[in-house]
């Protein structure tokens, strides 16, 4: 028989949610800060790898994840560390990752789960559970019927129309529902969800969602639980989704400051027009928040430096950018 995944609505409070992720979206769009800085992108994969791992018990802090990325020595648990090297190997190979692959699922369990569950990458052959609160024991889908449910919820990833948000969120809900493995369901899940994401919109690699789930981490369980006893998983999306619009209203809030230099905007700039030749007002248009003056400073310092040539004069020049030396 087929397995259906768990239904969900999409109800007012998600679109209107869906919404303020789009206006965020287009914020950091609009002043070209899509990507953070190198610094803020450390940061944040810093709180992503400390607070997955900390939900699911791991007692190292953001210092000694730190540490630990830049390979210097840590007391601590042995497994506790363990994990947090996995992790990071498991993040910095995100873009290697297919996430719309199973085999590639299984890849990744493999590197965060080395040397802290027998055969890792492999669906659990047997049966497991969860103590929930109050000590309510929640019993997993058989194991006998893992392998098709995994099957059946990748076919809904890649044939499924739904939205990216609500596709990811689902993705999430229904893996933990179905707990393929021994352990680690809840780490790849939300590593899982992040390459999803990833597809929709690359502003979500460096988008530390799960430092607001940790603060939440009662009723990310009690969503998850929810979604077990309706047999819906509509309020587990509305979470998510909650928390993701919170990241980028951060993320928002910690790149406001910056200020981009005419290095910076030329950068952009070669990107975007590449061998093309551009004109003032098209550079301008590209960089949406700089003046006229600052825009005609950043294009005759790029002729200065080589990188650019100009043709015409003042009110017909045109910018074309030099190819780069090897």
């Amino acid at each position: 028989m087929k397995y259906n995944i768990t239904p969900c609505q999409i109800t007012s409070e998600i679109v209107n949610t869906f919404a303020a992720i789009a206006e965020s979206i287009g914020q950091l769009e609009g002043v070209n800060l899509i990507q953070p800085g190198p610094q803020l992108r450390r940061k944040n994969r810093i709180r992503t790898i400390q607070a997955s791992l900390a939900i699911e018990g791991n007692s190292l802090t953001r210092n000694q994840v730190t540490a630990l990325l830049d390979k210097k020595r840590v007391i601590g648990p042995p497994q506790d560390i363990l994990e947090v090297q996995n992790a990071i190997t498991a993040y910095r190979r995100l873009a290697e990752f297919k996430p719309l692959a199973m085999d590639s699922l299984l890849e990744a369990h493999g590197i965060m789960m080395k040397g802290l569950v027998a055969d890792p990458g492999s669906l659990r052959q047997g049966p497991i559970g969860m103590i929930r609160e109050n000590n309510i024991f929640h019993e997993a889908p058989h194991w006998k019927k893992v392998e098709l449910m995994m099957q059946a919820l990748f076919q809904y990833l890649n044939e499924s129309d739904d939205h990216p948000l609500i596709k990811s969120s689902r993705f999430h809900f229904q893996l933990e529902h179905i707990h393929p493995f021994i352990d680690g369901n809840g780490r790849i899940g939300r590593l899982w969800q992040t390459l999803l994401l990833m597809l929709y919109h690359p502003v979500f690699e460096f988008l530390p969602v799960e430092h607001l789930i940790r603060e939440r981490q009662q009723e990310y369980y009690g969503a998850l639980a929810n979604g077990d006893d309706t047999g819906n998983c509509t309020v587990f999306v509305a979470f998510i989704i909650a928390q993701i619009e919170k990241s980028l209203k951060q993320l928002l809030e910690e790149t406001r400051g910056v200020t981009l230099t005419a290095g910076n905007r030329l950068g952009i700039a070669r990107i975007a027009f590449g061998e093309k030749t551009f004109s003032r007002k098209e550079y301008q248009n590209l960089l949406k928040t700089i003046s006229t003056a600052t825009a005609s400073r950043d294009l005759h310092q790029g002729v200065m430096m080589g990188l650019l040539k100009r043709s015409g004069d003042k009110r017909t020049a045109v910018y074309q950018f030099k190819p780069i030396k090897e």
